[in-house]
């Protein structure tokens, strides 16, 4: 008589963009495991990028280049012309024709592939928040408030922390209203009346969301939007092209080879009337194979040094937040600076700011009415961020990478222990990756690492069983 063989489970930490798509690629494949995604979000593939409702969110990337499937890069755009999803959007299509709808819809899209797995019971969702994993011989349990899960394997698809107060504003406008530390909560910005004087700490993507939001509701008050080197997100080419160059082959053997090769690709490009987004393009499509061949202490010259001109220039920003942007700033009410908060007086009525300016002495002074936080996540906390992380880490399951961008883990998924040792049956998927993998932050290749983890967990329990 032969012994029953039990089915491995997963547990997938987070069912955002990168747990759902886990989960997905888990399920298509057939894997013979029970699939189980702790979310405490009702809608399981949204998250916080793709769960908001503010309809002036949109998405920063042409809905031709977003998919669930890597190998199907169409995958949402059709399913948006047969869904008819835009069709009471026409702001979604810009002047080329590409469509760029609400985040929310691409949430929906998510959703909607992973809903026949879910009412089949291929996939199980449970709506709370993981508060402890621990490990007890070969499997760990996974505990949230009412519910308890015995795992063979655990995905971690957590999101980035929170970003991180300047101690100016921490120490004088901690718990005071003026102060917007979340502007992505719901409802954030609703109380921001329309004449305000506002500060804006931060100039990427988050910032153009804010301008966004606030131009629908009419605010018409000045805005000074600051970052260390006071750079905003660049659009996209006026015509898509593809990419350009060839940056592994040879491979870069270091930072200052690798800014060499792409500024010199970049006047080869300008010569055959290339823009320069194809060449950033191709940069993002060599990175999984460049990245993880250059020597540690390199990878740490590029986060220190260049990482802010990639973002600016890699994660672009889509045709109507920029409108509205240079719409504002023509008129005189919008402007960019290179600065950092000095010093912050608060009186009951106003906030005065003195702002240092980037690699000057000089200052600059602002009077405000409110200041918003829109800088980007604090990495240097993720261990701590979540009290589960902070007990994976304390037992010596996880540690910090290298590069202080996430959670240390192979190229492959799987996380690394305290030794540096990689652990078959803990993995880690979504940006919390970053450093291993290189590029991580833009959808096609959290997509793609999403189908290689769940690849990756499938033969492991093929193997387990």
């Amino acid at each position: 008589m032969n012994a029953e063989v039990r089915r491995p489970t997963v547990a997938i930490v987070g069912g955002g963009f990168s747990g759902a798509g886990v989960a997905y690629h888990l399920a298509w494949l057939g894997a013979p495991m029970k699939i189980i995604v702790f979310e405490p979000r009702a809608l399981l593939g949204a998250g916080l990028a793709y769960g908001g409702s503010d309809p002036n969110h949109r998405i920063n990337v042409p809905a031709a280049k977003m998919s669930l499937i890597p190998a199907d890069e169409g995958h949402f755009l059709r399913w948006v012309n047969e869904t008819g999803a835009i069709s009471d959007d026409p702001d979604a299509i810009a002047g080329d024709g590409s469509a760029f709808p609400q985040r929310s819809v691409f949430g929906r899209y998510v959703n909607e592939q992973l809903r026949p797995f879910l009412e089949s019971g291929a996939v199980e969702h449970v709506r709370e928040a993981v508060t402890q994993i621990k490990k007890q011989g070969r499997r760990w349990t996974v505990e949230s408030d009412n519910t308890s899960v015995h795992a063979d394997f655990v995905v971690i698809a957590t999101t980035h922390p929170e970003p991180r107060l300047p101690s100016p504003l921490l120490s004088t406008l901690e718990n005071d209203p003026r102060l917007i530390a979340d502007a992505t909560a719901p409802q954030a910005l609703a109380g921001v009346k329309r004449h305000e004087r506002l500060l804006i700490v931060g100039t990427g993507l988050t910032m153009a969301d804010i301008v966004a939001t606030l131009d629908a509701q009419g605010h018409y008050g000045k805005i000074t939007a600051i970052s260390r080197r006071g750079l905003r997100s660049k659009t996209h080419a006026k015509t898509a092209r593809d990419p350009f160059g060839d940056f592994s082959n040879p491979l870069p053997q270091s930072a200052s080879e690798l800014l060499r090769r792409v500024r010199e690709t970049v006047s080869r490009a300008a010569a055959q009337d290339i823009p320069w987004q194809a060449v950033i393009d191709s940069l993002r499509v060599h990175a999984p194979r460049f990245w993880p061949a250059l020597p540690v202490a390199e990878r740490r010259r590029i986060v220190r040094h260049l990482r802010v001109f990639w973002d600016v220039h890699r994660f672009r920003i889509a045709p109507q937040p920029e409108a509205i942007i240079q719409k504002r700033v023509d008129a005189g009410v919008l402007q960019f600076v290179a600065a950092s908060i000095e010093n912050l007086e608060a009186s009951a009525s106003e906030l005065e700011v003195v702002l240092r300016i980037s690699k000057s002495q000089r200052r600059l002074a602002r009077t405000v009415d409110r200041i918003i936080l829109a800088t980007g996540p604090n990495h240097g906390a993720i261990l701590s961020s979540q009290p589960f992380l902070k007990g994976l880490s304390d037992d010596g399951f996880l540690c910090a990478d290298p590069l202080g961008l996430g959670i240390a883990c192979d190229a492959q998924g799987r996380s690394l222990n305290i030794q540096g040792h990689p652990d078959e049956t803990l993995w880690i998927a979504g940006p919390l990756a970053r450093a291993a993998v290189g590029e991580l932050m833009g959808m096609p290749q959290i997509a793609e690492f999403a189908a290689r983890v769940a690849n990756n967990v499938f033969e492991a329990a093929r193997e387990y069983a």
